[in-house]
């Protein structure tokens, strides 16, 4: 049952769900509890259920990938579902895999959208893929620093950094896409990614291409190579790679 209130004016509430099963706040979960409405972005079909469980007025926005011609039309398609529901005077909770607030683009724009068009909105925090990664190869960010960058946006500015701290390059996937279109990485961009650090690294650096368990029975994806390997490496849109500091 819709329990959505006309009388009430809108309101917006963006969480996270953490990577895996276990990993969402109580924060969160009281929040999609009580929301009128709850509109998700999950990775699997087990997450999507267990949100259903909570609120039984719950929907996806997972197909609007496939019919959006590229990620920005899905971002924005995404924004606009989630502002109409709040604009219908509807306690809104959007949900969102990992740390909402984590290259979640249409996490950052609906809040904006929500707080210019003078209605509450608030983000709770999550449990990234960047926490996870910190726990399960026992990384401490603060020992020697820690740089984080989008792999495409890393390779196109060239960004001056610090070997002497870890580099974290995300969203490998989409490297060399200027269009967004493409979910799969492309070998010659992984190529010319491990060619341009190896401007700054030594080519036997070790590296990590990483990518966090998504259910509490399996183990995350770690891959460990020498720098010159990393083309040799398996990818999927999940992966990470982490660069350690040169000590």
């Amino acid at each position: 049952m819709d329990k959505r209130n006309d009388s009430r004016r809108g309101s917006l509430l963006v969480a996270g769900t953490g990577l895996r099963a276990g990993q969402c706040t109580v924060e969160a979960i009281s929040a999609l509890r009580d929301a009128d409405v709850v509109l998700s972005v999950m990775g699997d079909s087990l997450s999507q259920d267990w949100l259903e469980g909570l609120n039984a007025n719950t929907r996806s926005l997972h197909h609007l990938y496939a019919t959006a011609s590229n990620r920005p039309a899905a971002y924005a398609a995404m924004v606009e579902t989630i502002m109409s529901e709040v604009r219908a005077g509807a306690a809104v909770c959007a949900v969102f895999y990992g740390h909402p607030g984590v290259f979640v683009t249409p996490s950052h724009r609906a809040i904006a959208a929500a707080r210019a068009e003078g209605y509450d909105a608030l983000m709770l925090p999550g449990v990234s893929a960047e926490a996870c990664l910190f726990a399960d190869r026992g990384i401490d960010p603060g020992s020697y620093g820690c740089q984080s960058y989008e792999a495409h946006d890393f390779f196109v500015r060239e960004p001056r950094f610090d070997t002497r701290a870890a580099l974290i390059l995300w969203q490998l996937a989409v490297l060399g896409d200027r269009h967004f279109r493409r979910l799969s990485p492309d070998a010659e961009a992984i190529s010319a990614l491990a060619a341009r650090l190896t401007q700054s690294y030594p080519q036997d650096h070790p590296v990590l291409v990483y990518a966090a368990a998504t259910l509490p029975v399996l183990a995350p994806d770690v891959q460990e190579m020498p720098l010159k390997d990393l083309s040799s490496a398996r990818f999927t849109q999940e992966s990470t790679l982490y660069v350690p500091p040169i000590v």
